[in-house]
This record gives C-alpha cells, sequence and structure tokens, in this order.
C-alpha cells in the first residue's frame, strides 16, 4: 500500500557505475550527501565547532527532547563503539543488566558486557521472536540486583522489531533504567522521550539519517551523564568526558570524522525536508511493502509474518530449488546494480534485503525485476522454501 511520505523528494540515481546497497548500513546516500565531504574542516575552527553543536542540537529534535531533560554526545568510530560506549558508561561496575536477545546484535551486547566485566543476564528468544513486556516484569521481579535493561530496537539480523513502548512502559513501572540500541531504527521509527522513556539510547550516522560511516550518537539523560563520571572502563569511549569536553569547549575530545559531520548535518537537511521520522520512516515502509509484495510473487517467503517485518530490513528464506545458490544470486543482482545482504539466522539458509537508503518503491520494483531476471538466468522456477524454514516460521506467535 503506498503511503504518503511527507514532502517530495528527489531521488537522483546512483553515480556512474555505483549500485544501490540493500543493506541495514551503508547505505546509499544522495549525491549531495556526497558533495558535503569534498571540503576540509579544522576540527578546532569555530565553524566545525558550530556544526557540532548543530547536529547534537538537530539530533535531540528529533528525538523530542523538549526541556532540556537529554542530551546528545556524538562518539568517534563505528555504532558498536557508541554501543559499548554507551554500556560501559551507563552501566556501573556493581550494577546487573537484563540483555533481551533475539539476534546477533543483542548476542553482541551481552559480549561487549562480558569484556566489561558487568553482570548481566540474558532472555534469548532465538532468532526471530520478540521479548515481550510480562516476561520481561517477571525477570525483573525475581531478581532486584537487575538495575538496567538493553533492548535492540531493530534487530537486523532478522529484520524483527521489537517492541519497544511495551518494554519501557515495564521497565519505568519497575523502577529501573533502559539502554536501546536504535541503530538501525533512529530517524524513521518513533522513539520520542516523551513517549518512550529511557536512560539512554544509541544509533549511527549510516542509518535511517542516511549519513555515512564514522560516528555514532548516545542521546541521554542529562542525569545520567553526570552521573557516569569516573564509572567508563575506556578512555576514548568516556560518554561523561566526550560530554564535559563538548560542553567546556564544543570540541570532540579526539581526532573528530569532520568529513563525516558535514555529510551527516546535509543528510539531516533532508531528512527534515521529506518530513522527519513521520516523513522518512513512511517512505522506508512503501519500500518494504513493494519488496515484500513483488518477492512472495516470485515465491519467496519473510522470515517474519507481517506483524514484526520491520522497514528497515527484511530477511527471506532460500529457495528449495536445487539450483539456488546464494552467490550466485547476489553476483547475478550485483551486476544489475544491487547489492544484498547475506542471512544470519543459525537454523535455516536465508538472506537479507534492506528498505533503507536513497531509494524510493520505483526502486525496489526494479529491484524485483532484477530478481525474476537471476532466478531465470540460475534456472530457479520456483523460488518456495523449504519445508523446514516454513516449520520454523510457524512457531512465531501472534
Amino acid at each position: 500500500m503506498s503511503r504518503d511520505s511527507g514532502a517530495a523528494v528527489t531521488f537522483e540515481p546512483p553515480l556512474e557505475g555505483e549500485p544501490y546497497l540493500l543493506t541495514p548500513g551503508p547505505l546509499t546516500t544522495s549525491a549531495s550527501v556526497k558533495r558535503a565531504m569534498l571540503r576540509d574542516w579544522g576540527s578546532w575552527d569555530g565553524d566545525f565547532r558550530a556544526m557540532t553543536a548543530e547536529l547534537r542540537r538537530r539530533l535531540l529534535a528529533i528525538a523530542g527532547d523538549r526541556d532540556g531533560t537529554y542530551d546528545c554526545v556524538p562518539m568517534q568510530g563505528s555504532g558498536s563503539f557508541s554501543v559499548e560506549a554507551m554500556l560501559g558508561s551507563f552501566l556501573p561496575r556493581e550494577g546487573k543488566a537484563l540483555v533481551l536477545v533475539n539476534g546477533a546484535y543483542g548476542q553482541r551486547i551481552a559480549q561487549t558486557l562480558d569484556v566489561l566485566g558487568r553482570a548481566y543476564s540474558v532472555i534469548d528468544k532465538g532468532d526471530y521472536l520478540p521479548p515481550r513486556g510480562p516476561e520481561v516484569a517477571a525477570a525483573l521481579a525475581a531478581d532486584p540486583a537487575l538495575s538496567h535493561v538493553v533492548l535492540v530496537h531493530c534487530e537486523t539480523s532478522s529484520g524483527i522489531l521489537n517492541p519497544v513502548a511495551e518494554i519501557a512502559q515495564v521497565v519505568a513501572s519497575k523502577g529501573r533504567k533502559l539502554l536501546i540500541d536504535s541503530m538501525s531504527a533512529f530517524g524513521a521509527l518513533p522513539l520520542d522521550v516523551g513517549e518512550i522513556p529511557y536512560a539512554a539510547m544509541v544509533s549511527s550516522a549510516n542509518k535511517c539519517i542516511e549519513g555515512v560511516p564514522g560516528f555514532g550518537f548516545v542521546v541521554a539523560r542529562k542525569e545520567e551523564l553526570q552521573g557516569a563520571q569516573g564509572r567508563c572502563h575506556s578512555l576514548s569511549l568516556d560518554l561523561h568526558a566526550q560530554w564535559a569536553y563538548l560542553e567546556k569547549t564544543g570540541q570532540w575530545r579526539y581526532t573528530p570524522p569532520t568529513h563525516v559531520v558535514a555529510a551527516f548535518l546535509q543528510a539531516l537537511q533532508e531528512h527534515t525536508a521529506e518530513g522527519g521520522v513521520t516523513g522518512r520512516g513512511a517512505r522506508y515502509a512503501d519500500n518494504r511493502d513493494v519488496l515484500v509484495a513483488g518477492m512472495r510473487a516470485l515465491g519467496f517467503e519473510t522470515l517474519l509474518q507481517d506483524g514484526w517485518l520491520s522497514p528497515i530490513i527484511v530477511t527471506f528464506f532460500n529457495p528449495a530449488h536445487p539450483k539456488f545458490d546464494f552467490q550466485t544470486f547476489y553476483d547475478l543482482l550485483k551486476a544489475r546494480g544491487f547489492i544484498i545482504y547475506p542471512g544470519k539466522l543459525t537454523v535455516v539458509d536465508s538472506f537479507r534485503i534492506g528498505c533503507i537508503g536513497r531509494m524510493d518503491a520505483a526502486v525496489m520494483h526494479r529491484l524485483v525485476a532484477a530478481v525474476t531476471e537471476a532466478l531465470k538466468a540460475m534456472g530457479v522456477e520456483d523460488a518456495t522454501p523449504p519445508a523446514a524454514a516454513m516449520n520454523e516460521r510457524a512457531k512465531l506467535v501472534a
């Protein structure tokens, strides 16, 4: 179903020879975002300090901070750097986290806590079931030592959109603190602090804002930032120290990714022009719907039932047809201008196709046509998945 995605947006094709990146980031960016990186900036210069201040202000506006309760701290590196910074800065060394796991990125959070030496317990729902409020409430009631809950907003290893509002309500009602990895959702899916209370949230430049890789950012309550002094395990990932230095000088503590920041500011302008979270999310949902309908018409099936499909990335089962080979399929699509993502499931073979980035429904129609051509080239007449895959999907609960 087509949706109103806000202001009219022009989708120029990628630069010559450049494919569409149908991944959860890095992703296809606009030509104007790329052009923003053509100028050099002095990291201590007043112009760049003003750019950093604007970046922080705009991100807080997207997060819905209306009374100055929260602040935004950018952090050099990939998104995982910022996740580790959030965990190491806000989870006290004597604290204990409840990690909600249903994919690779929840597992990475647990692995990070292992390295940090922080106590934690896990609710592991496997590859594709969502954590639900009642089981989180039960876990918190059973273990008073649990001080924090850590949730992945959109688990891109499966494409599942976790019920963040439901979890946030439970965590708040139990007097605990919520840390959210919204790496692949912030900017396209609602995460307003006035409606979904959290202690801190982390995301990245190269996801739904449609910038390029180079830094992540943490939106956190100021009282959490103030209380994090001296807590972090790391010199460079210390969010309190980064925040305090930004507040004092307007500068990043260590060399910032200046060109990436410039590109991100252009991406933020385009995000606003499209209608913000509402407009961006509507376009991505439209991309998903066109993709899923077209792929199902060819016989493909999604890992998730419709109620849990995110507008970020969709996991499809590999066809049962003996002539289907993922690497061949990947190469045929790349030759036609589309780069997809391999699957990360442990039980059945799958692949993933992203719905985010500078592309619209017309591009998704072209992708489905390219998939049709690729199947024909492989001699795959039917993309129906094996019965075992559908049996796994049947385990999903409403």
